[in-house]
């Protein structure tokens, strides 16, 4: 518990006290991909996509809730 509580409050200071090198960032974008494919018929590939269209509604329909509720 402790340890958890150390990992947050130091993820939150580093988060706070970040200051991105825009100049950095710049040089690096010409050797990032233009686009992204996405190829195969893996059942794990359509399992992440379900998953992750169950979590988008889930949370579509919290949010729809507490905003009704107050």
């Amino acid at each position: 518990m402790v340890f958890s509580l150390i990992q947050v409050l130091s993820g939150i200071l580093l988060t706070y006290t970040y200051t991105p090198d825009m100049m950095e960032a710049w040089n690096f974008s010409p050797n990032l991909a233009q686009e992204v494919v996405i190829e195969g018929s893996h059942p794990s590939l359509l399992f992440t996509l379900l998953i992750g269209l169950i979590s988008v509604t889930i949370a579509y329909f919290i949010s729809k809730r507490y905003i009704n509720n107050h």
